[in-house]
């Protein structure tokens, strides 16, 4: 990347992290660690919410194994795709297990592990992941390799701090912002609600003085309001065209029909006639699997004239004498009606009902056609605003992931923050870990070498030793090699470590060598 600003070069994973790392547990069997399932991974905050304690005993076979500030994330669609990724802090004793779905990036230094998971939250990197993943349709998985050779814009250390530093707070004010729309589809659902009960209830409506009335309406069952209650057709409807359009519990959807999807039938002529949907009908679901859609009303469009409509619905056809069809179906959404439909629809077997004879038995306020015609002029205004603010919610949701997008692709240009002069650059600063890497195990061994020469007891000697033992431990020849020690003081220093309380090592059967072997206990 040329357009990289000063300071900054590209390099791939590799140089910068190790990616999924071998296991390495410096604890015994039944010390606690982290588990972590997938759920308990959160993108927002890039963190672990609800890591589980467990020994580890119970997850050190099977599962993968990270560490305090490892980066991990959802190699596997669709967790890669919801963005399951997050750095690993606060975990017990340092150590985390997780599914064998996560890949593991740990930092040799040059890279800070946020910075690093600021970079694989970016949606394009997840695209172009997708583009690579292999495997079964729905299971597909990112490879290893594929990680190791991405490529990453690396800026000094000090402009890393600065970069998280500001996109932290970015991010905090758009996922505050998130948040607080988060509480609008409630508020408006509360709001309607209120509305709907306003207008059962008459309070809606202004008296002579212009204040708006309080007393309780008198009531009349619905069955007085319709000429009549009839269920659908209970033929099958197909995709073709054939015959008649059939609306169905998908075309009733928030109080008005929706002609999309539709289903046809091809009736009878004397069933059409009775079926046949005319102005001023309304359409009722009058079974669900949702107690919250059964007895949902929809006045008919005139689109939707000429129709017929199936089985799991109910038709009102109004007395227009009485009541206004739109009046009707909006007393049929007021809570008050809402909570006796839902009581009575509730059913064990999982499709809850309404009949048309229940149906008919609500209690419907008893107002003029003048007073009706207001209501409604009243309540379908207030909804219409409503749903306006609801779209204007729905495309500010939309933008705030663009906003992230945008702050991400910002950071990692360069574009973010201000350049300072005099930083160590990313290049020097990759040169200079590659250097103390090299050399540090060389300079550890070395430094253990001239301590051992220093060390008088052979507790502290053999100890220190063992810090360049093998996992799999050393058996008591090769331990006596590495630590020249009279034989007696070898073997009391060896007994001794081993009954301490909470002992720094312990012998173990190594199956391959058939003798017993003195090993480590890692803390």
């Amino acid at each position: 990347m040329s357009d990289l600003p000063e300071g900054w070069i590209e390099v791939d994973f590799k140089d910068v992290a190790e990616v999924n790392p071998r296991k390495s547990v410096h604890l015994n069997s039944d010390d606690a660690v982290t588990f972590v399932p997938m759920a308990a991974v959160s993108e927002q905050i890039g963190a672990i919410t609800d890591g589980v304690v467990r020994t580890l005993k119970e997850v050190n076979k099977g599962f993968t194994q990270f560490a305090e500030e490892d980066v991990i994330f959802a190699k596997i669609t669709p967790s890669m795709e919801n963005g399951k990724s997050a750095v690993a802090v606060g975990l017990k004793n340092g150590i985390g297990f997780g599914s064998t779905e996560f890949h593991v990036l740990r930092s040799n230094g040059a890279v800070m592990p946020k910075y690093l998971w600021y970079f694989i939250r970016q949606k394009r990197f997840r695209e172009d992941a997708q583009k690579v993943m292999s495997g079964a349709v729905g299971q597909q998985r990112v490879p290893a390799d594929y990680l190791k050779n991405c490529k990453l814009p690396l800026p000094p250390l000090s402009e890393q701090k600065k970069i998280i530093d500001r996109i932290d707070g970015l991010i905090a004010r758009t996922n505050q912002a998130r948040n607080d729309l988060d509480v609008l589809p409630g508020l408006v659902d509360s709001y309607k609600k209120r509305l709907l009960s306003l207008a059962y209830t008459g309070h809606l409506l202004k008296g002579s003085v212009g204040a708006f009335q309080s007393s309780p309406q008198k009531m009349a069952n619905l069955s007085t309001f319709v000429e009549s209650l009839r269920y659908g057709t209970a033929q099958k409807s197909v995709v073709e065209k054939v015959g008649v359009p059939v609306l169905r519990i998908p075309n009733v959807v928030s109080g008005k029909i929706d002609l999309h999807d539709l289903k046809y039938s091809d009736l009878s002529e004397k069933e059409l006639d009775t079926l046949k949907l005319t102005a001023g009908d309304i359409l009722v679901v009058r079974s669900n699997g949702s107690t919250s859609l059964v007895g949902r009303p929809a006045v008919v469009s005139n689109e939707a004239l000429g129709m017929a409509y199936a089985g799991y619905l109910i038709r009102l056809r109004p007395l227009l004498s009485k009541v206004v069809p739109e009046f009707l179906a909006l007393m049929l959404q007021a809570p008050e009606v809402r909570g006796v439909i839902e009581a009575g629809a509730r059913s064990t077997s999982g499709v809850h009902n309404i009949n048309a004879k229940e149906l008919g038995s609500l209690a419907i306020p008893l107002f003029s056609l003048e007073d009706q015609v207001e209501i409604v002029s009243r309540v379908e205004s207030t909804l219409a605003w409503l749903e306006r603010v609801l779209s204007e919610h729905n495309a500010m949701m939309e933008l705030l992931p663009k906003l992230d997008a945008a702050i991400l692709s910002k950071a990692f240009r360069g574009d973010l923050v201000s350049q300072e002069r005099g930083d160590e650059s990313a290049l020097a600063l990759l040169a200079r870990i590659r250097a103390e890497r090299e050399i540090a195990p060389k300079r550890q061994t070395q430094m253990r070498t001239k301590d051992k020469t220093l060390i008088k007891d052979p507790k502290d000697r053999l100890l220190l030793d063992s810090h360049d033992w093998p996992d799999e431990g050393l058996p008591f020849a090769e331990v006596a090699k590495r630590v020249p020690l009279p034989y007696d003081e070898m073997r009391d220093a060896i007994f001794k470590l081993l009954a301490e309380d909470r002992p720094q090592l312990r012998q173990v059967f190594n199956n391959e060598a058939a003798c017993m072997h003195l090993q480590r206990v890692k803390v």
